[in-house]
């Protein structure tokens, strides 16, 4: 192959690249968007941010009329309910810890108190007990409720869903609360 024949083939890939490249710019050029100056949609994300446990909790929290909530509990839901819970947490009488710690007689516990089992600090420093009120405030957003908690449960939205575990946690129990 001669040397005539090689500048022909470097020309054509040349010509090639150019062609692409200037079509590039000729279809911006035709095809210009203006991009808007705010998006259509915007997407709330929440900011995670780690300080002192009693002060932020204190203050985030709503007031909830726990009787008229506790009024919706039905024992049946709640033991249904429970077993999204049941993946971590042990509810029977001497029952295991197992990722989450054992869940018999926790209402009217301390929190963070179960002997053989290794609490976040948040909640070892949390220094309140168990109470429906705490209770259902833990279980719509736990990670929300307790900031440092290691529970990574997303939360029950639902309150019949909440009131039903809560009483179902408090049937298993030794001394059952009274419902408020």
């Amino acid at each position: 192959m001669d040397s005539f024949e090689l500048n022909k083939i470097i020309a054509a890939v040349l010509l090639v690249a150019l062609i692409i490249i200037g079509i590039g710019k000729l279809s911006d050029a035709i095809f210009y968007v203006e991009k808007p100056k705010t998006p259509g949609y915007v997407i709330e994300v929440e900011q995670v941010v780690t300080t002192s446990t009693e002060t932020k909790s204190d203050t985030s929290k709503e007031k909830v009329d726990i009787t008229a909530l506790m009024a919706m509990a039905d024992l049946a839901h709640g033991e249904k309910v429970f077993k999204k819970c049941a993946a971590c947490h042990s509810i029977v009488k001497g029952g295991k810890n197992n990722i989450g710690p054992a869940l018999y007689n926790v209402v009217n516990r301390q929190v963070g108190v179960v002997s053989d089992y290794k609490y976040s600090k948040a909640l070892t420093e949390y220094g309140k007990n168990w109470t429906f009120e705490e209770l259902n405030g833990y279980l719509i957003r736990p990670a929300k409720w307790i900031k440092g908690t290691k529970m990574a449960f997303a939360g029950l939205k639902k309150e019949k869903d909440r009131a039903s575990v809560i009483l179902y946690l408090n049937q298993n129990s030794d001394n059952p609360l009274p419902l408020p």
